[in-house]
């Protein structure tokens, strides 16, 4: 499905806005862009997780290729040198680039062809290189063919940039099939660098003044510094195939065609989960797969969900709002019942974290939305397998959640006198709205935000419902009268009659906020929905789709408001006070469409409408993240994607309404 030719491959521009990830299950992956240029600082061949799935390090940044006919020399790398020097410009000799399933650059040079594949290995912080030539002419013989290949070297943390002169230093062991550099950095890295070439070159100099430009284009910090240790020649005949292994692992060059062959079959398995003859939701499943990985820390080890990449980790509100969509959906039921029991046995005061520290610091429970969509995942779960499981580990928990929010616990969240649900502190964001630049609260939501109360009334709504089918009969009752008071109360104060939808917010002093948002469409969507009138879902579900639906999503405000932004660009301050201004937020596709195929009674009429509405994401596979769905979108056409290029609930939301709401 993603396949480019020379058209797009030699176009400088197209081929540096299209970037291609490669996951490996427990945090690490390998990024960069068709071209094979860095334009970030997470881009590299290997980001290792040290700490899976934290701790991240960019080990292995790329490789510089140089291939050698009849004494003819061609560049295949491009990079981008401070000031805006592109060299060499190797894109203008690539003639194709696909996902088969992982990334294959081809490359012409006279009369042979050089096609590289890269892939990285599941479970291990380990990427594979290999390289083929094929003979254009047969009929003429090629005389010699050599590949040489520079490695450049970071050791950092992710988030940060290499400068020569910087720590930490790298020891260097070279042998005649394998290169092992050493840093004396807090993590002990090591990375093992193996092969097949012919001879090596021992160089240990710098490549100095990369530049990112789109680190540069973020406000940032753009140049880097990168360390070659040494040059690889290999020897190349078109019957043969040569290789490098990088990894954090010990291994052996003549293991990469095994390894290629156990990860195309890894992947296979992936894509026919769920058999459909649809190839774009072959690559939605891929892509979902990509989200779901193992912590191997002693304290925290079990299943999560990576938000988004390149740079978020594990979040307990993306997760359980992602689960149902990647694990549920797709019947990949043991996946969500580790996620479920991981999150569970962090919960702490009525609260599931938020987030899981880097290292070995406590969570963080900043989150009052987290722990409702946790209640949902669960329920979710409940309803599409058997109940035993939910019945032996997690029911008592749910018990303890409601009765944590009933007697009041962190951040202020408490149920309040009306049934409603309350939180806020100064200065603590606690729902999905959550921008804070310094001290200053972008989108200020304390006090009783529209889709807490919804996530509130279902939560209780779903135990009742689990206390009826386990005889828990006095829960049941308990749950519902609950459930009773807070949806009175809200059908009662929530109403904004003169824009006929929801107030987004009731603040302590019973200020409301007639901003129009798109979290007043969980009063609909949710399975339990705490609004009462037909006539009025109908109202907020119109409402949303003529002032917030855009092909890739809902806007976070009305461009009617004051403090609409139309473009995520800029800065990190421009940037975060647009990120809930307008900005289009892809997930929320999935429950406006719910919503809408909800108050529409799912009719034919329906259906077809909603499935044209995710038509553009079809298309959006081969635009920016490959084969993934992008975290955010401007909120003014075009829409330009924007934020992370590979968010879970992203793709999450979108491969739910493709399997079970459009089919």
């Amino acid at each position: 499905m993603i396949n480019f030719n020379a058209s797009v491959c030699g176009d400088f521009e197209m081929s540096a806005e299209r970037e291609w990830l490669e996951t490996n299950g427990i945090g690490g992956f390998a990024s960069s862009t068709v071209s094979g240029m860095n334009t970030r600082r997470y881009h590299a061949l290997l980001v290792a997780a040290i700490r899976p799935p934290t701790a991240r390090r960019v080990l292995l940044s790329k490789l510089e290729e140089t291939l050698i006919i009849n004494e003819e020399k061609f560049e295949l790398s491009t990079n981008n040198y401070f000031p805006a020097v592109v060299h060499p410009q190797g894109f203008r000799l690539q003639t194709n680039f696909h996902l088969d399933p992982f990334p294959v650059f081809t490359f012409c040079c006279g009369d042979v062809e050089l096609v590289k594949s890269v892939f990285i290995i599941h479970g291990e912080n380990t990427i594979v290189v290999r390289y083929a030539l094929k003979n254009l002419r047969p009929e003429q013989a090629t005389t010699s063919a050599t590949l040489e290949v520079r490695p450049l070297v970071a050791f950092r943390d992710y988030h940060a940039l290499r400068r020569e002169h910087s720590a930490p230093a790298l020891h260097t062991t070279i042998e005649s099939d394998s290169l092992r550099l050493d840093s004396n950095d807090a993590e002990k890295s090591t990375l093992h660098l193996v092969h097949d070439a012919t001879e090596w070159i021992k160089t240990e100099v710098w490549y100095r003044q990369f530049e990112y430009r789109a680190e540069r284009e973020r406000g940032f910090d753009a140049g880097e510094d990168l360390f070659n240790p040494c040059i690889l020649r290999f020897e190349l005949q078109s019957d043969a195939t040569r290789n490098i292994i990088a990894s954090t692992n010990e291994h052996h060059a003549r293991e990469a065609g095994a390894l290629e062959k156990t990860e195309r079959a890894r992947r296979r398995r992936v894509a026919n989960e769920m058999p459909s003859q649809d190839v774009y939701v072959q690559q939605l499943l891929t892509a979902a797969d990509q989200f779901v990985v193992r912590r191997q820390s002693p304290r925290y080890a079990g299943r999560s969900v990576i938000a988004g990449y390149h740079w978020f980790t594990d979040w307990g509100r993306d997760t359980m709002i992602a689960l149902t969509g990647l694990t549920l959906t797709t019947k990949r039921y043991d996946a969500a019942r580790e996620i479920l029991l991981h999150f569970a046995s962090h919960i702490k005061d009525g609260l599931i974290p938020n987030y899981f520290p880097d290292a070995d610091g406590d969570p963080a429970y900043n989150t009052a939305d987290a722990t409702l969509w946790f209640v949902h995942a669960t329920s979710e779960l409940t309803r599409r397998t058997d109940s035993d499981f939910v019945r032996q580990h997690l029911y008592e928990r749910l018990k303890e959640i409601i009765a944590w929010h009933e007697r009041g616990t962190r951040y202020g969240i408490a149920v309040d006198a009306d049934g409603l649900l309350r939180a806020g502190e100064a200065g603590a964001q606690l729902t999905w709205m959550d921008a804070k630049v310094d001290s200053y609260v972008v989108t200020p939501r304390a006090g009783k935000a529209v889709e807490i109360q919804a996530l509130w009334y279902n939560a209780l709504r779903s135990i009742e419902a689990m206390a009826n089918l386990f005889g828990d009969t006095s829960w049941a009752t308990h749950c519902a009268e609950r459930a009773k008071d807070a949806r009175a109360s809200f059908n009662k104060l929530f109403w904004n009659e003169g824009e006929e939808c929801l107030f987004d917010c009731i603040s302590d002093d019973g200020g409301k906020d007639a901003s129009v948002r798109p979290n007043q469409i969980f009063a609909v969507s949710l399975p339990h929905a705490i609004l009462d009138d037909e006539k009025r879902a109908r109202a907020v579900v119109a409402k949303v789709e003529q002032e917030l639906l855009t092909p890739y999503g809902l806007r976070s405000l009305s461009p009617k408001d004051k403090n609409y932004r139309g473009t995520y660009t800029g800065d990190s301050w421009a940037r975060d006070t647009a990120y809930h201004q307008g900005t289009v937020w892809a997930w929320l596709i999935g429950p406006f469409i719910t919503a809408y195929l909800k108050v529409h009674r799912g009719s034919p009429e329906s259906v077809r409408t909603a499935r044209e509405w995710t038509r553009a994401f079809r298309n959006h596979l081969s635009v920016a993240g490959l084969g993934q769905i992008s975290e955010i979108f401007d909120a003014d056409a075009p829409h330009a994607p924007r934020g992370a290029i590979a968010q879970g609930w992203s793709v999450a939301e979108v491969l739910r309404c493709e399997l079970e709401e459009l089919s």
